[in-house]
């Protein structure tokens, strides 16, 4: 099953307290790489981090593995910044999941990491305790449909992430829909989608990337000829190699009837496209500081 891309697709390192994100995987490996970044990250902003794993993982067995990608991971459980724990004990004495109550208890640690001195909390959630709890698929969709309260002042963040082996693609596509956010599978993909508007790029445009990148590019401007103009959105890259950018300003270069290119990108791509020669490119527009392309 492929998960659509679109204007809420985000890295994984992009992510933010006040976020609220769908996560997906199909692989037993990969599921662990975009909640070991989000919790490293934590870890590293001053954010506390509960990892609410799928219960036929040992607590030992999911320290290891974010201990992959976090390297301070074991120090932070010692000193209680990271918690290792399950919906299970979450919702603990009680026994039947609601999602009032495990809304009310979310927001109990969130103010207890606040308590304790933290910037806020960041909770990775396997969706796996589904099964587990044996809970009802609508109830499940009514809790994620009905959070915002929880990530409304931006204490807390949350990616629940999907096993799409387990669970029907329809009710996917609607948890998909129904958050916010919706992160790459994996850190370092790289994914685009069109819009009316142009071309958005997002994730790593690097040496893995750069084949996707320059093809994604070129047909963009191959369709905008006959507008003349095209919006190119690298807002969410995170990453831009030397190579692909020199292929972007190349292609813009020779673009057919001399299409217009306003790319909308961070200071620092817009540094470093400048200093690859985009400035003396006469279609292509960066941004200037503090504002959009001119």
């Amino acid at each position: 099953m492929s998960v659509a891309v679109d204007a809420r697709t985000l890295p994984v390192e992009d992510m933010r307290l006040g976020d609220h994100a769908f996560a997906h995987y199909a692989d037993d490996d990969v599921r662990w790489e975009a909640l070991s970044v989000f919790t490293h990250l934590g870890l590293t902003n001053g954010d506390k981090v509960i990892a609410l794993a799928d219960p036929a993982v040992a607590h030992g067995e999911v320290l290891e593995r974010l201990s992959t990608w976090s390297p301070t991971a074991e120090e932070a459980v010692d000193r209680g910044q990271l918690e290792i724990s399950s919906m299970r004990a979450l919702i603990h004495p009680d026994r039947c999941f609601t999602a009032r109550r495990q809304i009310g208890r979310l927001w109990d640690e969130v103010v207890r990491a606040r308590q304790e001195g933290y910037t806020g909390l960041r909770s990775v959630i396997d969706m796996a305790w589904v099964q587990d709890l044996d809970m009802d698929v609508e109830g499940v969709m009514h809790r994620e449909t009905h959070a915002d309260a929880l990530f409304a002042d931006r204490r807390y963040a949350e990616i629940c992430t999907y096993d799409r082996r387990r669970f029907d693609p329809g009710v996917l596509e609607a948890m998909r829909v129904g958050h916010p956010t919706v992160l790459l599978e994996r850190p370092g993909d790289l994914a685009v989608y069109h819009s009316v508007n142009g071309l958005h790029v997002i994730g790593d445009a690097d040496a893995a990337t750069a084949a996707q990148f320059e093809a994604a590019v070129r047909e963009a401007l191959t369709d905008a000829t006959t507008a003349g103009r095209l919006l190119l959105d690298l807002t969410r890259l995170c990453f831009l190699s030397a190579t692909c950018g020199h292929a972007l300003i190349r292609l813009v270069a020779n673009a057919r009837d001399r299409t217009r290119v306003d790319v909308h990108c961070s200071p620092f791509h817009a540094c470093l496209l400048k200093r690859m020669g985009a400035g003396g490119v006469a279609n292509l527009a960066l941004p200037h500081p503090g504002g959009r392309p001119r």
